[in-house]
């Protein structure tokens, strides 16, 4: 996942906007980590680059 993407996503339970916690950075693609909501405090983590926000 692509760091210019994450302006593109919002939290699907309260529409806040994320943050950005990476573990795992390879080639300026994000392969772990969390996104955190600034409203509601849930996180959704990132796996082999992909995001799981369901």
């Amino acid at each position: 996942m692509k760091k210019e993407y994450i302006s593109l996503l919002i939290c699907p339970y309260c529409h806040g906007n994320l943050s950005l916690k990476i573990s795992k950075e390879e080639n300026d693609e994000i392969i772990e980590g969390k996104l955190i909501c600034n409203n509601c405090k849930r996180e959704y983590d990132i796996k082999d680059g992909i995001p799981k926000m369901i």
